[in-house]
């Protein structure tokens, strides 16, 4: 073999060794960075979140605090309710649920529901009854059983009436000072008002500075899904409901777990970033087209292998010219 070929041979394989090794090293980088970029977009918008939740669970707090100072009759707990109702106009409504016959006068259901109707004043209502005996449902069993405040898992309420709906609800039981439960208090809110504020969260966050810098060609075209511990896309965008099947992804969803997972979605390649909602017992989770996230990678690739290609054609061409030079 010509000298001058041996040393094309030599150095264009020099060329591909490097190229090589420089992918590898911007691959990790890039890994790290994504990982990072994504993560950090779930934990905001969790955050936000959350915040948002804590600031309902105070202001229910204040409501139940003011109910338990007006035990001594039915007509204080609803001037109670009625007073400190006005505090969050977010929260459908608010209820004290009381043992049977608490007050004997009130018979066996007494669940006064003062709630807010089409942005007018709240109004009161009595919605205990034979049909709907609160004593059997589970946020009445869970609270007094575990004598803990707790959201509910959601669920359907219909009696035929405009309170009909979708609620998760903030419990508290409030007991005696002999430790036997008084009632059980809560505070509503319908699911209509959290798929708008999560709306209202993915669009803050969307445009936060830090999420649109250093974008590397990705266009972070993501979305939004809430997922309850059993694994039910609970909150969503219109059309983007999210199965989940996976075992460990599920196992994570029980134990408030963080994780990241790859899955096709109608059709397109996607990866979920999720995480907990921290006091609720949800994850939030972001939803990104894989092909976006992957655009990084592909262009410098690209850039990669052109500039390899160029390299290899220089020196071919460095080194026959090298080869015509007679000596």
């Amino acid at each position: 073999m010509k000298p001058y070929r041996r040393l094309y041979l030599t150095v264009s394989f020099v060329i591909l060794i490097i190229t090589g090794l420089s992918y590898w090293a911007f691959w990790q980088a890039m890994q790290a960075e994504t990982n990072v970029r994504y993560y950090g977009m779930q934990n905001m918008m969790a955050a936000r979140m959350q915040q948002t939740i804590k600031g309902m669970e105070m202001s229910a707090t204040n409501v139940f605090n003011e109910v338990e100072g007006h035990l001594d009759s039915s007509e204080g707990v609803i001037k109670a309710l009625e007073s400190q109702a006005a505090l969050n106009p977010d929260v459908r409504g608010y209820f004290a649920a009381f043992e049977p016959y608490y007050f004997k006068e009130k018979g066996r259901w007494f669940e006064p529901y003062v709630y807010h109707q089409d942005g007018k004043q709240y109004e009161t209502t009595q919605v205990g009854c034979e049909r709907h005996d609160y004593t059997k449902s589970q946020w009445y069993v869970s609270a007094k059983d575990s004598r803990q405040t707790f959201w509910s898992d959601p669920y359907y309420y219909y009696d035929g009436t405009d309170i009909s709906g979708h609620y998760t609800t903030f419990v508290k039981p409030i007991f005696d000072k002999d430790g036997q439960l008084i009632c059980v208090c809560g505070a509503d809110i319908t699911f209509d008002w959290l798929d708008k504020e999560l709306e209202r969260i993915y669009n803050t966050c969307r445009n936060e500075a830090g999420v649109n810098e250093y974008t590397m060609g990705r266009e972070l075209d993501f979305y939004t899904v809430v997922m309850n511990a059993e694994g039910t896309c609970i909150l969503h965008p219109s059309e983007k409901y999210v199965p989940i099947d996976d075992a460990k992804v599920l196992d994570d969803l029980k134990k408030g777990g963080s994780g990241k997972l790859c899955m096709n979605l109608d059709g397109t390649p996607s990866t979920l970033y999720y995480g907990p909602i921290e006091g609720l017992g949800w994850t939030i989770m972001v939803v990104m087209p894989t092909w976006d996230i992957q655009k990084p990678f592909i262009y410098m690739g690209i850039f990669m292998v052109i500039m390899a290609i160029v390299g290899i054609l220089i020196t071919w061409l460095l080194c026959r010219n090298l080869g015509k030079v007679k000596v």
